[in-house]
């Protein structure tokens, strides 16, 4: 049964009761049930590390990943949803290192591998129940229960296997290379990892010189930011087209080569030095230099210490010659390899340990972290005379994404995949994937695979999945292992765990008589399991061969932008690897949500709000729609708002669940005062002749189409805006201007009809916005759900809205044409509130006219037919339309499209936006015909310029007018003052003081309530206003409206006093209406009708209090019970006639004979009499009102005659 809706919502505590409802009844589970015989929709979710608590990039991804794969099962599909957590790698082992206060690889051995990965397998669940409890509270339907670890046995099985297939295909080999070093974690970096986290630091700037062997006196001047790496120097490097110079320094005296751009790096004035010789870099090419240290100077032997030349020293920075270290540095390693300073088989000039320390080679630095031997050896330096300047110099540098401290670029022995030779087959691949936003693919993963390097995928730590490579002592026999079956039948031994120390002990034989082979001790970079995540996830191909195969790639993914160096390029190398082909088909990518100011999320710096308490105050609702409602979803940053969040809920959803709740009101009214119980039939429901019903009907029927297209396109970012203004223009446009419809005021056939439209359309709305906003429509369809007859109900099971598939578009209830109607009205009615708001006068208050001018006929039309609701909504008399502008003193006049007409004129701009301003109505007229128009000698045309009326205030006639336009129409508004209207407004005041105190009250329509009032103001205005506006006032407020005293046997609700434009007003509010009942328990009557007499008893309510029977229902009664055909009864109480409503008399000449009264004299005397003088009447010769007394009735016929008079509706409830 259907249930009343407090006024008053607590989101979050009705979130709770939903969850509960979910979790009760199964409902994710039994979705996938019903859902397992349709189409499969794929969907890989990439893991997260549990080790650290979900934040606002989690939940905005997870919302994602929710509202799309929640469409794809509203849309027909299977769609499983497997959580993943990733187990490995340095985020978890960095967690130990620093709770175990680990320094380095020494102390690992000590304690022993299988204890720190016991303590890491430990931690790696930290926080998973966290996890479960905030993606579950957020409304996400995922599977945790069916999930996938990296640690599973099966699943590093599976990443075996795919590390076989590339070993197998010759794309995996062993190589020295300089890479991005995490001292902190003792370990190297892949390219992308070291990009993800840059800051700006404050580095030495160092100038050092290098002596010539052949002249001493004469040297080449080097710049670095890493002093740490010249102890290492093996060459130097120029530019061998670039112009270089050797100069005589003035105050130093010394002779000094360096690249001739690059002399204002150390000189700021010319007088400094002395141009001696000018040549080019390969004019240097091979000369020897005296080395700074001589830690490696039987390096010599291999050409070490001379002048090499390479086109990557550039003429921006720096002095054009750059120091080579080539184990610290790309470029440095591959110009020294170039010219064979150093080979491949090399023992690395690498004298730095795995933690940042210099070893016993450096012995002067030995022991000392790299960056804080910097001041040390610049010191030498100074010492040696080798220091020409020593300042600082800030730039941007990477950082360790998970330690945070600067990382080294280091040689490190590693095994990689090839990924440089299949660059075009990436991008092809590439181009074979959707993505949203389009430019992520073609700019920044587009640019970043042109440029993909070999990618290292070995890490030299413990808790991962091995690298599955048993190898001799010199490397030449190699066996890669590529599952658990094959390990055992090689090994011998039983497997059950892969991770290192269940099987780093184990050997294999030689087949070439080298003795047992090893595994090498490296583990996978935790990168090469999440890209591995679609085969490992489902144990390919051990297990769910045929499925996996047949449902690849993936139809969905989702994650945010830093994983186009991340997760989406090593599924993509991966995939292309194995299959050829992409991993996905669809992906969306989420921009960065930063703290308010702008800065990253810091745990740190506590610059946000927790995520949890942003849920338990304004909903997970609220959040999701914040977040899914911004840039964000564009792949563009968001800047975190916690009163985003609070608006999100104050101007959207609320205002959503107040049409809702105004509706199910209406519904216990059309019960409770008309005894018809609503139920709602689709196939059934006659079609409405209100036009405000045909409009929102094909709205919403438009709005489905354009969800269905976007959807289906992954364009999030514009569904939402248009599911979000459809809640605008349902609770502020169609629930407004249809109050009195649907409170049943204009009968009630058409309140069902109203009633029947609203249900339709919030019921549909609930429905397209339960992926978005999975709680508020599951809460209201819960409710609606009573109202839908059974006989209609198709679907096999509607417990829960998330059952239901999304409604489909009825392309016959699409009416474009009066979509535009209705727009035209909403514009003029946005114009007159603008006039309105700047004149500062209330809506409470009429005005006499509206002027709408237009110059198409046919927008006219369209307005003139809505005019009743322009008049309502504005609260004015009168509607005057017009295309005649010029009777009004108004014209036309341009502005310029400032960026089109700017981009396009340039210089000339500013002549021709003078000349655009002063062009005349006529020309601009001419220019809306034709659609171009010279001016300054440049044809402009639609696009350039923006035509607007303007309103001339000096023009004859037109002075009480207040103007506003938009590009089509000119609205001009009356806003000269009028007593009558300043008393309807005062009374309109008086209804909006009643009914805030029953909302106070939190009292529905259908309580009966009397309203007392007392008013004190000078000369009794207030009174005479609520006096003669007592009908008006009643018609809104439906309740018996009494002066004071409060009778004393009425029990009070509230009372309260209140200042009303300097009068003091106090209302009181008592329970039940004291509106008259019958006199007595029974009449006796006596029937006359068609010449006989019948008599007879009549109870007048029975029980006693209940089923009143007032004149209508009494003559009603005494028809059905005396079978009394005609209706025209009159009910006479001795000699005189009962009438409804309240009884006068009026002299239709006084005296007798003079001061007769007219047609309108009479409606004038009649609205007096009855206090209605600021309402419109008519008047009829019978109570049914078939018979209206016309100008066409003489009024002397009236003499005697009972007049039955009839107000006519207004808006009274502003």
């Amino acid at each position: 049964m259907v249930q009343q809706v407090p006024e008053n919502i607590s989101f979050p505590a009705e979130e709770e009761k939903i969850l509960q409802f979910w979790s009760e009844f199964d409902c994710f589970q039994e979705c996938l049930k019903q859902s397992k015989h349709r189409p499969k929709f794929t969907f890989y979710d990439g893991p997260p590390f549990a080790t650290g608590l979900p934040h606002y990039g989690h939940i905005l991804a997870g919302t994602i990943k929710d509202i799309v794969t929640r469409y794809a099962h509203q849309s027909g599909f299977h769609v499983d949803r497997r959580f993943g957590w990733d187990c490995h790698g340095l985020p978890v082992e960095y967690e130990i290192d620093k709770t175990l206060g680990i320094k380095g690889p020494e102390d690992v051995a000590k304690m022993g591998i299988a204890e720190y990965n016991n303590h890491c397998r430990a931690i790696v669940m930290r926080y998973s129940t966290e996890w479960k409890s905030t993606v579950t509270r957020l409304g996400r339907w995922i599977d945790f229960d069916n999930d996938y670890k990296t640690l599973y046995p099966q699943f590093m099985e599976s990443v075996w296997w795919v590390f076989k297939q590339l070993y197998d295909k010759g794309l995996v080999y062993r190589g020295v290379k300089v890479m991005p070093f995490s001292t902190a974690c003792s370990t190297p970096l892949s390219n992308f990892e070291s990009h993800q986290n840059y800051k700006d630091v404050q580095d030495p700037s160092v100038f050092v010189t290098f002596p010539l062997e052949e002249d001493e006196n004469t040297s080449l001047v080097a710049w670095t930011t890493t002093p740490w790496t010249l102890p290492s120097n093996l060459a130097l490097c120029v530019n061998p087209d670039l112009q270089y110079v050797k100069v005589k320094d003035t105050a130093r005296g010394k002779f000094l080569i360096l690249m001739e751009a690059r002399l204002s790096a150390l000189y700021k004035s010319e007088s400094d030095y002395e141009t001696l010789e000018r040549f080019p870099g390969s004019y240097l090419k091979g000369k020897k230099y005296k080395p700074l240290f001589d830690y490696f100077v039987k390096m010599k032997e291999n050409g070490a210490f001379t002048v090499l030349v390479d086109h990557y020293v550039k003429e921006e920075e720096g002095t054009g010659v750059v120091h080579q270290a080539p184990y610290f540095g790309a470029d440095d390693y591959r110009v020294c390899m170039d010219f064979n300073i150093i080979q491949k088989d090399s023992l690395p000039i690498c004298p730095v340990d795995a933690s940042g320390c210099f070893t016993a080679e450096v012995a002067h630095f030995a022991g000392q972290y790299v960056k804080d031997a910097d001041k040390n050896i610049i010191k030498t330096l100074k010492e040696k005379d080798r220091l020409l300047v020593a300042s600082t110099f800030t730039h941007s540098y990477p950082f360790c994404w998970r330690s945070d401290t600067p990382l080294i670029y280091k040689a490190v022995p590693s095994w990689f995949v090839r990924v440089e030779h299949m660059v075009d087959q990436l991008l092809k691949n590439n181009d074979l994937c959707y993505w949203v936003p389009e430019f992520v693919r073609e700019k920044r993963f587009g640019n970043w695979l042109k440029d993909a390097r070999d990618w290292a995928i070995s890490r030299n730590r413990y808790w991962g999945t091995p690298i599955p490579l048993w190898v001799s002592d010199d490397f030449e026999e190699v066996v890669c292992i590529g599952s658990v079956a094959e390990l055992e039948e090689l090994s011998g031994a039983k497997i059950s765990d892969l991770h290192r120390e269940s099987i780093d002990h184990l050997t294999i034989p030689s087949r070439c008589g080298k003795g047992p082979l090893r595994r090498i001790s490296e583990v996978f970079d935790c990168w090469f399991e999440s890209g591995s995540m679609p085969y490992a996830q489902v144990h390919y191909p051990f297990e769910t061969k045929r499925e996996f195969e047949d449902c690849f790639p993936a139809d969905f993914i989702a994650e945010g932008i830093d994983q186009t160096r991340g997760w989406f390029y090593t599924l993509l190398v991966l995939a292309t690897a194995l299959f050829g082909q992409p991993p996905f088909k669809n992906v969306i990518v989420n921009g960065l949500v930063l703290a308010s100011d702008g800065q990253k999320m810091s745990k740190r710096k506590k610059n946000y709000p927790d995520p949890v308490s942003i849920i338990n105050k304004y909903g997970a609702d609220a959040l999701r729609l914040y977040l899914i409602n911004s840039p964000v979803v564009r792949a563009e940053n968001l800047r975190f708002k916690e009163e985003g969040v609070r608006d999100v809920l104050k101007d959207v959803l609320l205002p959503w669940y107040n049409a809702y709740r105004f509706f199910i009101q209406n519904v216990f009214r059309l019960q409770k005062e008309e005894e018809i119980e609503f139920l709602y039939n689709e196939h059934t429901v006659r079609e409405s002749s209100n036009i405000t019903d045909r409009w929102i009907l094909s709205f919403m029927q438009s709005l489905i189409g354009f969800f269905e297209t976007e959807m289906a396109a992954y364009r999030l970012y514009t569904v939402v805006p248009r599911l979000v203004k459809f809640v605008d223009v349902l609770t502020n446009w169609y629930v407004r201007m249809n109050r009195r419809r649907l409170k049943g005021e204009n009968g009630v056939e058409d309140c069902v009809t109203a009633l029947e439209t609203l249900f339709s359309v919030l019921l549909s709305l609930c429905r397209l916005m339960a992926p978005y906003t999975p709680f508020l429509t599951e809460l209201m369809y819960q409710n609606l759900k009573q109202l839908i007859d059974p006989v209609s109900v198709q679907e096999k099971d509607t417990l829960s809205i998330h059952y239901l598939m999304l409604p489909r578009v009825r392309e016959e209830l699409i009416d474009k044409k009066t979509e535009n109607a209705v727009s035209r009205m909403q514009s003029v009615i946005e114009l007159g509130r603008v006039i309105r708001d700047r004149k500062t006068i209330p809506i409470k208050y009429p005005l006499k006219e509206i002027v709408v001018i237009h110059q198409d006929p046919e927008a006219l039309k369209d307005i003139k037919s809505l005019e009743k609701y322009i008049i309502e909504e504005l609260n004015v008399r009168k509607v005057t339309l017009s295309t005649d502008k010029n009777k009004y003193g108004i014209r036309l006049r341009a502005e310029p499209d400032h960026m089109v007409l700017g981009k396009r004129l340039k210089g000339a701009f500013k002549t021709v936006m003078a000349s655009i301003r002063q062009l005349s109505d006529e020309a601009l007229q001419q220019f809306q015909k034709t659609g171009t128009i010279v001016v300054e000698g440049h044809e402009l045309h639609e696009e350039d310029l923006r035509l607007m009326y303007t309103f001339d205030q000096a023009a004859g006639g037109t002075a009480q007018f207040e103007a506003h336009s938009d590009a089509q129409a000119l609205v001009l508004l009356d806003i000269s003052p009028d007593q009558s209207m300043v008393d309807e407004g005062m009374a309109r005041e008086v209804i909006n003081r009643i009914q805030k105190l029953r909302k106070k009250c939190n009292l529905v329509p259908t309580d009966e309530i009397t309203v007392y009032y007392k008013a004190l103001s000078e000369g009794r205005y207030l009174n005479d206003i609520i006096e003669s506006h007592t009908e008006f006032i009643f018609a809104t407020i439906k309740a018996p409206l009494k002066p004071y005293p409060v009778s004393t046997s009425d029990k009070i609700l509230i009372q309260e006093k209140t200042q009303l434009k300097g009068s003091e007003l106090e209302i009181t509010l008592t329970k039940g209406s004291s509106l008259p009942g019958p006199a007595c328990a029974y009449v006796n009557l006596s029937i006359c009708a068609n010449g006989s007499e019948q008599g007879g008893v009549l109870l007048l309510e029975n029980p006693k209090g209940e089923n009143r029977l007032d004149l209508l229902k009494l003559k009603s009664v005494i028809t059905s019970i005396f079978g009394v055909k005609s209706t025209e009864l009159a009910v006479f109480h001795g000699t005189t006639e009962c009438l409804m409503g309240t009884v006068g008399t009026l002299l239709l000449e006084n005296p007798l004979g003079q001061n007769g009264l007219s047609h309108q004299g009479l409606l004038h005397e009649a609205a007096k009499v009855f206090g209605l003088r600021s309402r419109k009447l008519k008047l009829f010769l019978n109570e049914t009102q078939t018979q209206e007394i016309t100008e066409d009735i003489p009024i002397k016929s009236l003499n005697t005659k009972t007049v039955y008079v009839s107000v006519l509706p207004t808006t009274a409830d502003f």
